[in-house]
């Protein structure tokens, strides 16, 4: 096997899948090509790519990370003259940085076109012509950033996310239910995941479902499943999400756009442990662990009955709350430098940090769209821009543009009438105090300086009067 753009022959590339009709996709794929030939040579297990690479020449790789048996087996196939693409059917940033801390040139979150397989396949031959040595282009940050990414995928070292990680790595061996709450774009499936990983199923299925994603009447049948004929187009039977995590975890996103019907639905199964799929009779016994998530005040969507109170107190067993951007600034910058190492590497780019003027800038930034905003205006300004510095002429405008001031915040409700009341103010203090410490009220109590028990009190009046 060999890797050699100058030869007449088609460029020869091994595909590692288990799944059979995986790998006659790949090889349809690549066969239909691009601008060259290429064929591919397909094996199902690691020990046969082994025996495939050893001895050989440069060879290009597009290999199932879940086929290799996880990152580590991924890493150990890297070498002076293997170029590893990886695919994984977890499309998730977790997974997407594991797979490149592990040596990868590039990730591909299954399913996948043609398009984006031999886009990929030719950006690596490209990248192989220019530079035989496997090396990471030079950023001014890219080593230390690499070292930062040391729990679970994260990138942080604020103590905010420090109590984080401590938090993750004390519920993570234990079997009851998890609810993570936070603003968008904070990462709060990265924390499920982080969670699975460091459990004792972690080797098992981790199934995450959107809530709010997925039209209200079919909800029943992604969570439950459902035999043929139950309903119109159900032309077989399948297997729902909470079956498919049995042993593992069920991931539900968004917790809290799930209609109140299939709410009380998922109350019995945490019940019972047993999943009814739709029109069946038998019930199915499942180990399942839950971890929710939901970027709403839980307390005010039961207020206001568009979640069950009930199920709420099932669910938030252990309380996990993930900081806003904001509130770890210690991060901002290390996050950046590690996108931009990343970005640079995908897109070809000799960008190696940010200037003083532009760092300033990302550092007085707001971020309301917290990590995920963050992202994506380095991709932003990656793709959109050449040069070895990104320079504050570069950011997007939104970056620029100032911030309110106090004075602004203040005069607008004054002018508009609508100046909050005490109680929602006092509660929107509370809370955020609570929040900051990922739900720990007597650590939030002792920082207001206020007693626990009053923080209990407040929260049951602020329920009544919501509810009267």
């Amino acid at each position: 096997m060999a890797f050699a753009d100058g030869s007449q022959g088609p460029v020869q590339i091994l595909v590692i899948d288990a799944d059979p009709v995986q790998r006659r996709l790949v090889s349809a794929h690549l066969s239909a090509g691009g601008g060259r030939a290429m064929e591919a040579l397909t094996v199902a297990s690691r020990a046969e790519a082994a025996d495939r690479l050893s001895g050989r020449g440069p060879a290009l790789v597009v290999a199932d990370v879940e086929t290799l048996g996880g990152a580590d087996a991924l890493a150990a196939l890297v070498g002076d003259h293997t170029r590893v693409i990886a695919t994984s059917a977890r499309g998730s940033v977790h997974a997407a940085v594991a797979a490149i801390r592990a040596g990868a040139v590039d990730y591909l979150p299954k399913p996948f076109g043609a398009a984006a397989l031999i886009e990929r396949v030719e950006a690596a031959i490209a990248q192989w012509n220019r530079n035989p040595e496997p090396s990471v282009r030079p950023t001014a940050r890219s080593a230390a950033a690499q070292a930062d990414l040391g729990f679970e995928g994260f990138v942080g070292r604020s103590p905010a996310m420090a109590a984080i990680f401590d938090q993750i790595a004390r519920v993570a061996p234990s079997r009851a239910p998890v609810f993570i709450t936070g603003e968008s774009g904070t990462g709060k499936e990265l924390c499920a995941e982080a969670i699975h990983a460091r459990s004792g199923r972690g080797g098992k299925p981790f199934i995450a479902i959107n809530c709010g994603a997925i039209p209200k009447d079919l909800m029943e049948s992604e969570v439950f499943g459902h035999v043929r004929g139950a309903f119109t187009g159900a032309s077989d039977t399948r297997a729902g999400a909470a079956e498919l995590a049995d042993g593992g975890t069920l991931f539900l996103d968004e917790i809290g756009e799930m209609d109140l019907a299939l709410q009380a639905k998922l109350l019995r199964f945490l019940q019972s442990g047993t999943v009814q799929r739709v029109g069946d009779t038998t019930a199915r016994k499942v180990d399942v662990r839950i971890i929710s998530a939901t970027n709403r005040d839980p307390f005010a969507e039961i207020a206001t009955g568009r979640f069950r109170e009930d199920l709420f107190y099932r669910l938030h067993v252990l309380p996990i709350h993930m900081p806003p951007l904001r509130a770890r600034a210690d991060d901002v910058l290390l996050l950046a430098e590690t996108f931009l190492a990343r970005f640079t590497a995908e897109e070809q780019r000799d960008f190696q940090g940010f200037s003083a003027e532009a760092a300033a800038m990302l550092l007085a930034h707001a971020w309301p769209g917290n990590v995920r905003e963050l992202q994506n205006a380095i991709r932003r300004m990656v793709v959109l821009n050449q040069g070895t510095e990104i320079t504050a002429q570069m950011l997007p405008a939104t970056i620029g543009a100032a911030a309110p001031t106090m004075s602004d915040a203040l005069s607008a409700p004054m002018l508009s009438g609508s100046i909050m009341p005490f109680w929602e103010q006092e509660r929107s203090i509370i809370e955020s105090a609570v929040g900051a410490f990922s739900g720990n009220i007597a650590r939030a109590a002792a920082a207001l300086e206020i007693s626990p028990s009053t923080i209990y009190r407040k929260r049951q009046a602020w329920l009544e009067k919501r509810s009267a």
